[in-house]
């Protein structure tokens, strides 16, 4: 009895500590006037995304089976319908799901995912915001004592963010220029060059990803979250693009190695959104879960919406570095591991 009443206090614990962490979150957005929304976890399509392969389910009605229906990989689609009808700036922790076993720590098929959009600025302006959250989230972890057995771990979270351009991170840890390579055969030869092994036949964005995860990222520094900005415009997705420069406004943020968010200034504009959804549709032929695109999302913003960022950031990893936690499954209660036995080890 005692060994029992031992563990429900436990377990009592992290579900405390569970809930103090997305109040936390949200409190930081409701006080900078961000309206919190729900919107739906299934979709009759999706943003076609061919690194992500998603769940697919059916409608199953009284005439028979009804139409395929997809669970949502990022609330993104729904969200962007809400901004495009004037809804103002807005945010959610929303369950998204992505498929197939990624493997590692930091991995689990279902999670949150905060996302926030602001027509306040751009991708610069967001930011900001991810500080002001890094911050509500230390003041909260202060009072809860989150940080007593590792004391260092405040300072390592603790705003302002560490910045660093894509174009220096190549240049200084992987000793290529990327404003030199935007063509595939620069890009492979610089990877070459670099000591870093190529695939013959690799695109533009394969060959970038390659010298990055092998050269770039286990490199960045660690001793602040790090804010990695402008993103080569020839990977595809809905950032726009800097004027002037062969790089999106884009800026992902690393804490102790970690990917946590992903932001854009976003692309509203109909013509470039219709391109990007074709080819990306063009390129999702090939997944094991095909699924319909959503071609109305290219008309979701009306002519001259005013500039708009949106991010998304994971918060079981984000809760799961501030505790200082090694894997998802010291954050989630549920993990796939435990949910599916035979797959442990594959979260």
């Amino acid at each position: 009895m005692v060994y029992w009443r031992a563990m429900d206090d436990s377990l009592r614990a992290r579900l405390r500590r569970h809930a103090r962490f997305e109040r936390a979150i949200r409190d930081c957005l409701d006080g900078l006037d961000y309206v919190h929304v729900d919107t739906p976890v299934l979709a009759p399509s999706l943003i076609p995304e061919p690194t992500i392969e998603v769940f697919q389910t059916e409608y199953l009605s009284s005439r028979g089976r009804g139409p395929e229906l997809w669970l949502v990989p990022s609330p993104e689609l729904w969200m962007k319908r809400l901004l495009g009808r004037g809804s103002g700036d807005i945010y959610q922790i929303a369950r998204c799901f992505r498929n197939g076993d990624f493997g590692g720590p930091a991995h689990n098929p279902e999670f949150r995912l905060l996302e926030w959009y602001t027509t306040r600025g751009g991708y610069m302006a967001s930011i900001d915001v991810a500080e002001s959250l890094f911050s509500r989230l230390l003041e909260a972890g202060r009072s809860e004592g989150w940080f007593a057995a590792d004391p260092g771990r405040e300072d390592r979270l603790s705003p302002p963010f560490a910045r660093l351009s894509m174009e220096e991170a190549f240049r200084r840890f992987a000793g290529i220029e990327l404003s030199r390579c935007q063509n595939v055969q620069s890009m492979r030869a610089a990877g070459r060059e670099a000591g870093i092994g190529m695939p013959a036949d690799c695109t533009w964005e394969q060959a970038f990803h390659v010298a990055f995860l092998s050269a770039v990222e286990p490199a960045l520094p660690r001793g602040k979250p790090l804010v990695l900005t402008d993103y080569p415009a020839l990977v595809p997705t809905t950032a726009r693009r800097k004027p002037g420069t062969p790089w999106a406004e884009r800026w992902e943020l690393f804490v102790d190695g970690v990917e946590i968010a992903n932001c854009y200034t976003e692309e509203t504009d109909s013509a470039s959104l219709e391109r990007l959804l074709q080819d990306e549709d063009a390129r999702k032929k090939g997944a094991l879960v095909p699924h319909r695109t959503d071609w109305d999302l290219a008309r979701a913003f009306p002519a001259g919406f005013p500039v708009v960022s949106g991010a998304a950031l994971g918060v079981d990893r984000l809760e799961m570095v501030f505790l200082g936690e090694r894997s998802l499954e010291g954050v989630i209660v549920f993990p796939f591991s435990a949910i599916v036995p035979s797959q442990s080890g594959t979260s």
